[in-house]
């Protein structure tokens, strides 16, 4: 009796054997097998999906076979490891084991959307919507809707997002991406403020970014915005209106057609730096960190005008005479390839018009008020010459600006504006 016990025993341990080694095969065999792809594909996993169900999807639509052998080797060696949702990236050739690997690390295939320094909020809005893998929640709603929605009501959108290249994976909302984008304006903001010059005009981090939207605006030679800055730092400390045409363009909104008439110079907008003293109320564009930079460490000097050259550069001048001469030499007579800032980067733009304005759409959004402690109108009190005040005959220069060729020949300025985001 015991004998047979023995041998029943034995029998036992062997067909054990057998048949961990027959399972040991059939799962060795599901992990080498090739995934049945003719070409790249994409896996799908949307959140709270288990390795279970894609798994027996993926054999439901023919790319695996033995999903079974498959669950249990996932079960029994990877049993603590959460699937990430997001796509993966199944290539032919690829086989089960190899995807399995994916999963593991959680290497989904991720995308990037570049926000430029220079874009208004209408173009990251547009450009945000062109990602066909975000999720988008915001489409439908106003600015100060979708501020909201971000968790900031009540502020104005203009200039509060930081230009960076930022990666997501499919199923991310926008609102998650514009969430990273704002608090990393912040970060990078209040980091600067904490580096600011002593003697800088503003009374807190947000008149900074205001400034810094100018500088962004008007050059994209890295070596000059400290210099710009420092212009517009010593015309609002002297009293003097900034006259840049930026402000103007923004002001105009979808009126502004690449070119800047006197008329629109003499136009009464909140935005108009030829007719409002200080800085305009918001921001007009995103900014990046040197503009920041700049703007709360301007560069020291006397310069209080400056010219665009023609191959991006400028001419500063500490005055009216010294600017009228290089407005003689580099605005009357333009070469063929004349440009007021260096040729656009290519990059990739949503493809909207890019003239800035306010959102309509939002009316209670009210931008803030100037701040009482800027300069007074400068025409309170005696002034250079600003934009034009010194009109020459026929022959001299047009209105001479604080900043860039003449307001009557806008041409160059308008080019910066109406081409693709610097």
């Amino acid at each position: 009796m015991i004998r047979k016990l023995f041998v029943l025993l034995e029998t036992g341990v062997v067909l054990a054997g057998l048949l961990l080694g027959l399972a040991f095969w059939q799962q060795s065999n599901a992990l080498r097998q090739p995934l049945k792809l003719n070409q790249e594909q994409m896996l799908d996993v949307p959140s709270g999906a288990s390795p279970t169900g894609v798994l027996n999807r993926l054999q439901l639509e023919g790319v695996i076979k033995d999903a079974f052998w498959l669950r249990l080797y996932w079960r029994f060696n990877l049993s603590g490891q959460s699937l990430h949702s997001g796509e993966y990236r199944m290539t032919p050739g690829m086989n089960a084991r190899s995807l399995l690997a994916l999963w593991e690390k959680g290497e989904v295939v991720q995308y990037s959307l570049t926000l430029v320094e220079g874009w208004n909020f209408r173009q990251v809005r547009a450009a945000l919507g062109k990602q066909a893998k975000l999720e988008q929640t915001l489409v439908n709603l106003s600015d100060s809707e979708l501020m909201a929605r971000i968790g900031h009501p009540n502020v104005f959108p203009e200039g509060r997002f930081f230009p960076d290249t930022y990666r997501y994976v499919r199923g991310m909302t926008d609102v998650e991406l514009l969430k990273q984008a704002y608090n990393r304006l912040d970060e990078v903001l209040q980091d600067e403020w904490n580096k600011r010059a002593a003697d800088v005009p503003y009374v807190d981090p947000y008149q900074a970014l205001i400034m810094a939207s100018l500088v962004e605006k008007e050059t994209g030679v890295p070596q000059e915005r400290g210099q710009i800055a420092g212009v517009f730092v010593r015309r609002l400390q002297q009293g003097m209106l900034l006259q840049t045409d930026p402000t103007v363009i923004y002001g105009l909104g979808e009126r502004y057609n690449g070119k800047i008439t006197r008329a629109f110079l003499k136009e009464a907008t909140p935005y108009n730096t030829y007719v409002i003293s200080g800085l305009p109320p918001t921001p007009i564009a995103m900014v990046g960190r040197e503009a920041i930079h700049a703007a709360m460490n301007p560069m020291p000097g006397n310069s209080l005008y400056f010219v665009a050259r023609g191959d991006g550069s400028h001419v500063f001048s500490a005055d009216l005479d010294a600017h009228n001469a290089a407005v003689k030499q580099f605005q009357l007579t333009r070469r063929a390839d004349y440009r007021s800032s260096p040729a656009p980067v290519t990059v990739p733009t949503p493809g909207v018009d890019p003239v800035p304005r306010i959102d309509e759409s939002a009316p209670e959004l009210k931008a803030p008020e100037q701040d009482a402690s800027e300069p007074k109108r400068s025409g309170e009190q005696p002034e250079p010459e600003p934009s034009g005040a010194a009109k020459p005959e026929a022959a001299k220069p047009a209105p001479e600006k604080a900043g860039v060729e003449p307001s009557s020949e806008a041409s160059g300025k308008a080019e910066k504006d109406d081409s693709s985001p610097q």
